[in-house]
């Protein structure tokens, strides 16, 4: 069955068929295009364009579609072109004629739009949901690993000591935003395209704002072309996943590096791991890897998208067909990785010790910088002289904790005795207490705000 055809004399080619036809993946949509439909109808008869016994009649089979879908009970034919040819399809075998009296002062352009759209509605509470998994992860990670000092890092150079519970809650803020993105997006993306017709509006008095609010809208859209072609949500959608995608990469690649004998700080779950065809003595981290590599996947989704999008004329083009796989793809990607991401962190085991033993004494150079600037020195001439005691390190060999006074003193008299109190990982650490520091103090009343957040942003 087709929805269109009757100004044509000729069939469609059998391979453009195939190249038109949306039905291998639109099927998705079909709980939101039966919903759509289903209000619709009821549209029409508050619009007295059906009346109460027609209404009840396209509603009844269409009722019954719902079910079918929900049940995996429906039947596709060759013959549907889309998911929406598929549902009138089956719509006239249940109510005859009919079900013809659907499509009244409605388009497939608005129809599908109005499709994705709720389709995406759908599904934001349970990706959000999956977030709040992973980020309770890093929390719970934190809460323990309180207490464990490591190197923090700049430039990939041992910079700074730093709490691991600090480290782990640098990821969690990211994903955060991501959340906080995608609860704005969906604010974006509950604008009602239906009753916009293929481009130039419906010429029925259908009242679009009661059938925003019965689908679950926020508002219907205010311009008909505008509406029919508006992919905004969905390029906004790929790039929320692209940007989760590369906070999960971001991540990824630490637990990477740090499970590496060359840092020996994490220990990987055999659970998570995969070991070498070859090399009997390997252990893997493929579950971090792939998780790394999901975000280049889902970055060509994003660009590929904004490719179709740039050259566009305005009002709907069949370009916007490809909409949908990578929205799909996206989703799918996200749903796989996450909650493996979560666990794969709950598994890891710590090395205390290989994380403490990285901690070398010139990671306190700031602080002897500190130091000087507390006996009044500008911090620009505390950062050269200390700057200079570096330079005193790399000539003899020595660390900064094996320095002897007469060695500060030669380059400062301003390093006095108490200098060596300063060589301290933790008194370092435990002097960063300002709001978001790393100071024990400050990360425990950042696991309050963390765990404050973990309330669902779709909650209702």
């Amino acid at each position: 069955m087709k929805l269109w055809g009757g100004r044509f004399s000729g069939s469609l080619d059998p391979a453009a068929w195939k190249l038109n036809a949306s039905i291998g993946f639109d099927q998705r949509l079909a709980l939101q295009d039966v919903r759509g439909s289903l209000a619709w109808a009821r549209a029409l008869a508050r619009a007295n364009v059906l009346s109460p016994a027609e209404c009840a009649g396209l509603c009844g089979g269409l009722e019954t579609i719902f079910k079918e879908f929900e049940a995996g009970a429906f039947s596709f034919q060759e013959s549907d072109e889309d998911i929406h040819t598929a549902v009138e399809r089956r719509l006239g075998e249940l109510v005859g004629p009919l079900a013809g009296k659907l499509h009244t002062g409605r388009s497939r352009n608005d129809q599908v739009a109005t499709d994705l759209r709720l389709w995406l509605l759908d599904q934001f509470p349970g990706l959000d949901e999956a977030l709040v998994h992973l980020q309770s992860a890093l929390v719970e990670r934190c809460e323990l690993d309180m207490g464990i000092l490591m190197p923090g890092y700049t430039h990939l150079q041992p910079a700074q000591p730093v709490l691991l519970s600090h480290w782990w809650l640098s990821h969690f803020w990211p994903l955060q935003r991501d959340r906080e993105r995608l609860r704005q997006l969906s604010e974006r993306t509950a604008v009602l395209p239906l009753g916009s017709g293929a481009l130039a509006g419906t010429p029925f008095p259908i009242d679009r704002t009661a059938l925003s609010a019965e689908l679950g809208f926020a508002r219907p859209s205010d311009n008909s072309i505008d509406s029919v072609s508006d992919r905004d949500f969905t390029a906004e959608f790929l790039f929320c996943s692209a940007l989760i995608g590369i906070h999960l990469s971001k991540l990824a690649e630490g637990i990477i590096l740090f499970s590496s004998p060359g840092f020996g700080f994490f220990v990987l779950s055999d659970a998570f791991s995969t070991g070498s065809s070859l090399m009997p003595q390997k252990k893997n981290p493929d579950t971090f890897e792939l998780t790394r590599a999901r975000s280049g996947v889902l970055l060509g989704y994003l660009t590929g998208f904004l490719a179709i999008l740039k050259a566009l004329p305005s009002a709907y083009d069949k370009d916007l067909q490809e909409d949908k796989l990578p929205v799909f793809n996206a989703y799918d990607s996200l749903r796989a990785v996450l909650p493996v991401a979560a666990q794969a962190l709950r598994s890891l085991t710590i090395s205390r010790s290989g994380l403490e033993s990285a901690l070398s004494a010139d990671l306190l150079s700031t602080d002897l910088a500190d130091y000087l600037v507390e006996k009044g020195i500008p911090f620009r001439q505390a950062h050269a002289l200390v700057g200079e005691i570096v330079q005193v390190t790399i000539r003899t060999g020595k660390t900064l904790d094996a320095l002897s006074l007469d060695d500060y003193q030669s380059v400062s008299p301003a390093f006095g005795a108490d200098v060596r109190s300063v060589l301290d990982p933790r008194r370092s650490i435990s002097r960063r207490s300002a709001h978001g520091g790393t100071a024990p103090t400050a990360v425990a009343a950042q696991v309050q705000l963390a765990r404050a957040a973990l309330k669902g942003l779709f909650e209702t």
